[in-house]
């Protein structure tokens, strides 16, 4: 069985993207792992050869900045990294440069692809998430978070990463999919102050026009964490390629965890969720079977 791993990155110097923890994450169960750099206004790709392991394959790119809607662009990019993988791979393990794989979880994953290698039927592998917000001891717990999401996917020309590159489709179709005992460590909301508010006035364009940004993006020096609806303690270890980030952290973020602030709506639909563990109205972005 051949794995090849893919993702992109922009910039993950200037807006402190813990890329580099991302591919080593998953490194130990890929033949390959394919790196699509965007071109930046820092020194990401020598970041991104500072790792030193010659399974790392790197492609530069040129982003169409001008794609501003529905995060058109984190597809396309997403796509080229997929497209350079070798054709005699089995599966295509995807990881975003904010996302990272315990690795407690390694051999359940490599023996779950095993186990679906001879079965087409099954298009990808379904993992679950965990969103770190504010710092590394807390995470979301309410329905804004997505709870599951497609991460290894069979190496077929035929699926292309989906709008905002959050999934996938299969010639517009979901994917067939097997969920597999294993979580993603999404760090996406865990950034200095500072850092996160310029990724957000960043990021936000790949949505939208520059008024709408700055409508969506107040002028700040630094983001505040406090706006948020709920959140819980996480009580785990961390992967341990991460050991070294979290002991650098430099900024203080205490939240509340017993205030909830939730609308009626959201608070009848969490409570549903809490004593059934049923997620009424879930987007889901796959097909389980």
């Amino acid at each position: 069985m051949k794995v090849s791993g893919f993702t992109f990155v922009r910039n993950a110097v200037k807006y402190d993207y813990p890329i580099v923890e991302s591919i080593r994450s998953i490194l130990p169960i890929c033949d390959e792992l394919i790196v699509c750099i965007g071109n930046s206004e820092d020194s990401t790709l020598d970041l991104i050869k500072s790792i030193g392991d010659n399974k790392i394959k790197i492609i530069p790119s040129i982003w169409n900045d001008s794609l501003r809607e529905g995060g058109a662009v984190l597809a396309e990019e997403t796509n080229k990294a997929k497209d350079a993988i070798s054709i005699d791979a089995d599966w295509a393990f995807y990881i975003q440069g904010d996302e990272v794989v315990h690795e407690k979880y390694l051999d359940e994953i490599y023996k779950s692809m095993i186990k679906y290698k001879d079965s087409p039927r099954v298009e990808g592998l379904l993992f679950k998430y965990l969103h770190f917000y504010g710092n590394y001891k807390y995470v979301g717990d309410s329905r804004k978070w997505y709870r599951n999401e497609i991460r290894i996917i069979r190496n077929d020309k035929n699926i292309r990463s989906f709008r905002d590159a959050q999934g996938f489709r299969k010639n517009g179709q979901l994917l067939k999919v097997k969920p597999i005992d294993a979580e993603i460590f999404h760090y996406g909301w865990v950034k200095s102050p500072l850092k996160q508010i310029e990724k957000q006035k960043s990021f936000n364009k790949f949505w939208h026009s520059d008024d709408v940004v700055q409508k969506m993006v107040k002028e700040a020096d630094s983001y505040d964490y406090s706006n948020i609806d709920s959140l819980k303690l996480f009580t785990d270890s961390h992967p341990a390629v991460m050991s070294k980030r979290i002991s650098l952290l430099d900024w203080d973020f205490e939240f509340d965890i017993s205030k909830k602030h939730f609308s009626f709506k959201n608070k009848v639909l969490n409570f549903i969720e809490k004593h059934t563990g049923k997620r009424l109205f879930e987007y889901r972005n796959y097909k389980i079977i």
